[in-house]
């Protein structure tokens, strides 16, 4: 497991200013001319007419901004010649705002002033001229009183005539009123320009001063042009007149975008501090206007000022966190003194607060007695995260001008957008990228572009740069570029660069978006706009917060907004992506091999063709189409957005009632991490000690004073883990989850939809499991042959699959491994059950193929040889009866066909590329994996091919068995067919074939058979279970239930006569059995009371299938059967899987008889045999008869054939009890309960912990689980043998070999109540001389004699089901019958008829309906209630289609 450092809040702090070797800025580039140096202090009007001339310092302004001539009011009769005059000066404070006032139209601006008479007190009315018109005056509004060097105000006016062909200049603010009111003349408007008008001042690059660290991360350096984006407009020396007011520090933000697409935030202020004259040469002197000019004197009354600025550098976008922490910095650094340095608030900032995380959402930070902030988790979005404010967008631009920019954003233009409010531009630029999602901004992109970096601007590639407004007064701009006026809200184009209009959008979502801004920025300017009456404190508090809820909600409306229009303008697009099916070209990461650009194209309608072109050739694009089709870290964003393209409707005028995106804030967590400030050092004797570090300005960082990490475990509270990178993410991404929540409510109404659902989260788990098997099993396309195997069975069976990832893992274990015919078969796979794969399977998809080594095209030889072997094979199968038929008359028939002769093999299809024949000796016994459940193995001349008349079976060698086959070839091998000239399917002494046993086994043929399968297996393998290998002769349960017939059972009376075995079946579906699916399992026989075989004493585990009759190591037990606490009713396996509910967090089912809610127990026996006795001295016969061949195993044990003897058998000692029990129990989990706490467990500790055994001590309830499912489904695994290492079975001092691990699955109880009446089954057992499988029975009660059951199985074999329920409930009231029964009388009957049948000739699903018939029979004479009041309802659809789809556990 590999772990992740946790997210640190804070990367770098930065201190930036003048450094020594920083360049002037303005001496190498261009300034424009007529630079503003005064701001404008007072406007004025005059009437010429009337003999007024222009002020002393004003200036009158006669033309427009092309020449025209202007007159005030040059529309009315008889015109007064009025026009406007301006002075400049910096004796008072200047003007910041102009407007135009109607007299009993408009209300005044709080703030403004009129201008209501000229300088000779006239009056200033506009419309003087004409009595009938209202009176219209110009207003001002003044800055506030002191003025500072740094303030805002008018640096120019001019007057624009549109209908001249005039229009608003760039940077200026225009007012929309006519100051012409008349019905004659030239409308005529004001425009004015606000800036920073300022002289004497020098501008230098940017340096850096200080930082911390000092040594450069090394996934993350510190960038070098970070000073610059701190002073983005210059470190400036400054000459301010005697008593000017400081300027507020002046907050700004910068992203900064690595190479390979990161991007980190940057938060800074800036602030002026003195700066020593000293340091100044005489021309810098002389330019700041420290120096006359004639005879260099200094001149009195001015100071010098120098700009600085700090800044923290992060990857989260926490800009009001930063802002208030570096603002503590700052008044710390003015203030004082302080008895703790600078430095170390500092690091104790960036040390020890903790990132927060799901668990601690909530990070309070106390930095001084009256400082503090509170850290809150980012919002949960499945958006990228980012600094964006689309409610600034919208208060700044408007809707329309923020529709027109993404017209402009769509088809990469070059955006220049600026302003005088320098955090206003990251905030901007940030909606401009993010409002285009899912595509992504490649092109050049800086929302704050520092002076240095102006020349960008000439760039000829698209870009979005953010820039001061002040960047205009020094320089000129480029003509194709395309401004964006944050301050004035406007757009101004170029000829040369023309928008498209927004009518070129798809026009039913453009008018959803508009409509849908609208809405939004009038309730922003209502929620702006509240009324600012005086309340009580708590009341303000408490409407802040509401406020800031609000805001937040408007702001998630404004990004669903454009997210529903680019899911309308991309809709359908997934069709048209072209998977990478045969072997790539090397240009087969081309958009135009990946996506069908003209198709879609010709998808969209033709009146939007141009906008749709435009957009296809874009970078955008391209990239978005490439990220769709290979995995990469935007796969969960894509997946969202796929959701978001299925749920909006094109057609529709208005957003969907379905929110797209829904406001999950973690901020009311009540988990808070509490962080106290620095600890101050203890003085002399505990005295408070001395204060003694004051600043004169902002000092450079001493690295001494710098402290490490108070508490390292601060920063581990969010210690984040991941999955190895070598497994692939099985974590679900959080839409997958949503969906598969919504439809597991789906499924839960329907009891065959229910019971499917849970088979396909059960199938998930075990996919979940998969990089875990693979990573364990030598041969890796086996294990994923089988996975591919287990797909189509899902497929086939019509499986419920709540999401992708069981073909999304699979296909990138393809790519891990390099199979990338098998990632395309599986694509195939998903197509054919109707599965569009999402972006992240595409994506996985495309990268498998991609970059997996191909086989080789030519296979011409392969495909020759191939068919040369099956022509071979099927020479072989036609002459293999007559050889049969020559055997059997050489052993004495004359006929050729005797009784005793085995079937004829069916001819079977060639499904092994195996080298090693079936028949070849079995290698020695290794650890054997327990994938399921396990049987004893049987030889092939069992019982089953054994004629009356035939003499007892001896051993002739001793070798280990061989498998069972079916007669014949059970693979078509080609070196099967080889033994067959050499020995039958018996040997001459009745034993498994000559050829099979000797040493000398293997014959020239049979090497050149080998020799050819060895020549042909690199092309296919079958699926077979994988690691560790299990030995030849032993088989998994399933495989024994659907592949072999089970062992006859002993001798007893039965009403249904002599049992017959079930119909083979081909072996080739022996690896489909193993993951069977939907259906009944075909599991053994239950009267043998242990999983099939010969009936053992109690207690005595039966063996495990490997080598010989050798027991396992250990043997669990499993049983699901849960008592419930309110009726005390049994409740089985599949009644408590129909009472789970689709909540994944809900571990709860609910009774079927009471309806009470509890928690089901999954109950474990664990044996420990691995410290047995050694059994007593006997031949060794590892090649004898099987156990239920009990005749010849009493033969040669020498024993009475009594039942229930105890003895030898097969030549070996009876297998000893177990030296040590253990009984747990462990909550029994709903697979979507288990699924989610799976994910986490990986997503936390990594996929490594599932195969080490720490997961059985540590997460006891998940592996447990895990392990029933596993073996339910006979799904392989290497859980079974981690309970080796586990606290469950302590380790041998002296272990003979490596042990193996049995698991058996049962349906009934585990620990029976000693006090208990037995059931039914046992009784029968009991009767029949059969041991029951659990010692603490009770006795049986005496109605329960062996003619009542006998009675009750024969109305069940007549069909007669009422009779049986009638005469039990009769019994139960009988003198002597037991008060209670834990079980139902559905579940006693059921349970006897597979004990005294058998499973395999007892349909269950013909019982229950016989059952449901038969009860509804009698509903009538005791009534339902009276039946359900005495347990005799059957189980419900739920319960039996859980029953179908899971199959009965295969013991009693």
């Amino acid at each position: 497991m590999s772990d992740e450092k946790p997210p640190q809040l804070v990367d770098y702090f930065v201190v930036a200013g003048l450094a020594e070797g920083s360049r002037a800025l303005e001496e190498e580039q261009q300034p424009r001319p007529a630079r503003p140096g005064e701001p404008i202090t007072d406007v004025a009007v005059i009437i010429r007419s009337q003999g007024e001339e222009v002020p002393q310092g004003f200036t009158c302004i006669e033309t427009s901004t092309s020449g025209h001539p202007v007159d005030l009011n040059a529309g009315l009769l008889n015109n007064p010649q009025m026009f406007l005059c301006y002075k400049r000066g910096r004796d008072k404070p200047p003007l910041i705002e102009l407007g135009v006032h109607y007299e009993g139209k408009d209300r005044p601006k709080p703030g403004c002033q009129l201008l209501d008479t000229t300088p000779y007190s006239r009056s200033a009315n506009l419309a003087a001229g004409s009595p009938g018109h209202q009176r219209t005056f110009l207003t001002f509004r003044r800055a506030a009183e002191p003025p500072g060097h740094h303030t805002l105000g008018v640096t120019d006016i001019c007057l624009v005539m549109p209908s001249k062909g005039e229009s608003t200049p760039h940077t200026f603010c225009r007012v929309d009123k006519n100051l012409n009111t008349s019905m004659w003349g030239p409308a005529l408007f004001l425009c004015y320009k606000i800036a920073v008008a300022k002289d004497n001042t020098l501008v230098y690059e940017a340096g850096l001063l200080s930082r911390y660290p000092e040594q450069d991360s090394e996934s993350f350096p510190l960038p070098e042009s970070v000073p610059v984006f701190c002073l983005p407009m210059g470190a400036t020396i400054e000459s301010w007149p005697v008593g000017t007011k400081y300027p507020l520090p002046v907050f700004s933000t910068f992203v900064l975008t690595g190479a390979s697409g990161d991007k980190v935030y940057g938060a800074a202020i800036q602030f002026h501090e003195a700066f020593p004259r000293e340091r100044l040469s005489e021309a810098q002197a002389l330019r700041l206007g420290l120096l006359s000019v004639v005879d260099r004197r200094p001149v009195p009354g001015r100071s010098l000022h120098t700009r600085k600025s700090i800044c923290v550098l992060s990857h989260w976008p926490f800009f009001d966190v930063f802002r208030k922490f570096l603002m503590f910095i700052y008044r710390y650094s003015i203030s004082g003194p302080h008895v703790l340095p600078l430095e170390t608030h500092i690091s104790h900032f960036m040390h020890n607060v903790p990132f927060p995380s799901p668990q601690r959402p909530r990070i309070l930070v106390q930095m001084s007695p009256y400082d503090s902030l509170l850290l809150c988790r980012p919002v949960s979005s499945p958006l990228p995260l980012s600094g964006a404010s689309f409610l600034t967008l919208l208060q700044n631009l408007g809707p329309d001008n923020a529709v027109a920019l993404l017209v402009a954003v769509l088809t990469e233009q070059k955006l220049l957008i600026h302003s005088l409010r320098p955090d206003v531009l990251t905030s901007v630029g940030e909606a401009l990228v993010a409002m285009i999602f899912p595509l992504r901004w490649q092109c050049p992109y800086i929302p704050l572009c520092p002076l240095a970096l102006a020349d960008v601007l000439c760039a000829p590639v698209p870009f979005i740069v953010g820039i001061h407004s002040s960047y205009f007064d020094l320089y000129e701009p480029p003509r194709d570029v395309i401004f964006v006026d944050l301050d004035t809200n406007t757009i101004f184009q170029s000829e040369e660069r023309k928008l498209l209009s927004p009518r070129a959008l798809p026009r039913k979502p453009c008018k959803v978006l508009l409509a849908s801004l609208h809405s939004l920025s009038q309730q922003l300017d209502e929620l702006l706009s509240a009324p600012g009456e005086e309340e009580p404190p708590e009341l303000v508090l408490s409407d802040a917060e509401a406020a800031g809820a609000r805001r937040a909600q408007l702001e998630l409306e404004a990004r669903a907004a454009f997210l529903r229009f680019m899911a309308c303008a991309l809709r359908g697009y997934r069709s048209f992506l072209r998977p990478i099916a045969p072997a790539p070209a090397p240009a087969g990461r081309d958009a135009g091999s990946l996506f069908a650009l003209q198709g879609f194209l010709r998808s969209r309608d033709r009146a939007y063709q141009r906008f749709y072109g435009q957009l296809l050739r874009t970078q955008l694009f391209t990239q978005f189409i490439e990220d769709c089709s290979f995995a990469s870290d935007r796969e969960p964003c894509l997946e969202f957005f796929d959701t978001c393209v299925d749920k909006v409707q094109v057609d529709l005028e208005k957003p969907e009632d379905t929110p797209l995106m829904e406001l999950d804030d973690p901020r009311g967590g009540e988990h808070t991490v509490f962080i106290t400030p620095p600890e101050q050092p203890a003085g002399p004797d505990g005295a408070e000690p001395p204060a003694c570090y004051r600043y004169d300005g902002f000092p450079t960082l001493r690295p001494e004073l710098l402290e490490p990490p108070r508490d390292p475990l601060v920063a581990q509270l969010c210690q984040a883990r991941s999955s190895a990178p070598s497994s692939p993410a099985p974590r679900r991404t959080k839409q997958e989850m949503k969906v598969a929540q919504r439809v597991a409510q789906k499924s839960s109404a329907v009891p065959e939809l229910w019971a499917r659902c849970l088979l396909g989260h059960c199938y998930g788990l075990w996919f979940l499991y998969l990089p875990t098997q693979v990573r364990a099993a030598p041969a890796k396309l086996r294990a994923l042959q089988l996975a591919y195997d287990v797909l189509r069975k899902m497929e086939q069976h019509k499986v419920v699959l709540p999401d992708e990832v069981c073909y999304r893992i699979l296909m990138q274990l393809c790519g891990q491994y390099g199979e990338p015919v098998l990632s395309v078969r599986v694509l195939l796979e998903m197509k054919r059950a109707g599965i569009v794969p999402n972006t992240v399977t595409y994506g996985y998809y495309n990268k498998a193929v991609l970059e997996s080594k191909w086989p080789a095209g030519t296979q011409g030889g392969r495909l020759r040889w191939a068919k040369l072997r099956n022509v071979v094979l099927g020479a072989a199968q036609f002459r293999q009866p007559l050889r049969q038929r020559q055997r059997q008359r050489a052993a004495g028939d004359p006929r050729g066909d005797g009784a005793a002769a085995a079937p004829r093999p069916p001819l079977h299809r060639q499904t092994t590329w195996a080298g090693r024949s079936l028949r070849d000796a079995v290698p020695a016994p290794r650890l054997v994996k327990s994938g399921s459940l396990s049987f004893p193995a049987r030889s092939e001349g069992g019982a089953a091919r054994e004629g009356p008349g035939e003499p007892p079976l001896l051993p002739v060698t001793p070798a280990p068995p061989a498998p069972r086959r079916p007669p014949g070839s059970a693979d078509g091998s080609l070196s099967d067919i080889a033994t067959d000239d050499s020995g039958g399917d018996e040997g001459p002494g009745g034993g498994p074939g000559a050829g099979a046993g000797g040493a000398g086994g293997v014959t020239p043929r049979r090497g050149l058979a080998a020799k050819l399968q060895q020549l042909l297996s690199p092309g296919k393998r079958p699926p077979r279970p994988s690691e560790p290998p299990r030995d030849p002769g032993g088989r998994r349960g399933s495989e024994q239930r659907d592949g072999d017939p089970p062992p006859p059972p002993r001798s007893r009376r039965s009403p249904g006569g002599t049992l017959l075995r079930p119909r083979e079946r081909p072996e080739s579906t022996a690896s489909e059995s193993s993951v069977s699916l939907g259906s009944e399992l075909d599991l053994s026989d239950a009267s043998g009371g242990s999983g099939g075989g010969a009936p053992k004493a109690p207690g005595e585990p039966c063996t495990d299938g490997g080598a010989g009759t050798e027991p396992p190591g250990l043997e669990v037990l499993l049983s699901s059967c849960s008592r419930c606490p309110g009726c005390a009713a049994l409740v089985f396996d599949e009644e408590l899987m129909a009472g789970w509910t689709s909540d994944d967090s809900n571990l709860n089912t609910s009774c079927p008889f009471c309806c009470r809610s509890f928690v089901p127990f999954l109950s474990i026996e664990i044996r420990d045999l691995r410290r047995a006795p050694s059994p007593p001295p006997v031949p060794p016969s590892p090649q004898g008869p099987v156990l239920s061949d009990r005749r010849r195993c009493l033969e040669l044990d020498g024993t009475p054939g009594t039942p229930g003897t105890p003895g030898l058998c097969n030549g070996c000692a009876e297998t000893p009890p177990p030296w040590r029990r253990e009984r747990v129990a462990f909550a029994y989990l709903c697979p979507l309960v288990l699924r989610k706490e799976l994910e986490s467990l990986v997503e936390n500790e990594g996929g490594e912990l599932l195969a080490r055994p720490e997961l059985v001590d540590k997460h006891p309830i998940i592996f447990w689980n895990l392990l029933w499912f596993f073996q339910r489904l006979a799904l392989p695994s290497q859980l079974p043998l981690l309970l080796l290492g586990s606290q469950h079975a302590p380790p041998d001092p002296q272990p003979p070999e490596p042990s193996r691990v049995r698991v058996r699955l049962l349906w009934d109880v585990l620990s029976p109540d000693p006090e208990s009446c037995p059931p039914l089954y046992v009784i029968w057992r009991l009767h029949s001389s059969i041991p029951p499988r659990l010692h603490p029975w009770g006795p049986p009660a005496r109605p329960f004699s062996l003619p009542f059951l006998e009675a009750l199985l024969s109305h069940v074999g007549l069909n007669e089901v009422h009779k049986a329920i009638g005469l039990f409930l009769e019994t139960l009231a009988a003198p002597g019958a037991p008060q209670t029964l834990h079980r139902s009388i559905y579940r006693e009957l059921l349970f006897l008829t597979l004990a005294a049948l058998g499973r395999e000739h007892t349909d269950i699903a013909a019982f229950d309906r016989r059952y449901r018939s038969a009860l509804a029979k009698l509903g009538g004479a005791p009534g339902r209630d009276e039946l359900r009041r005495r347990r005799a309802q059957p189980p419900s659809a739920r319960a039996s289609e859980c029953r179908r789809c899971f199959g009965a556990p295969p013991e009693c």
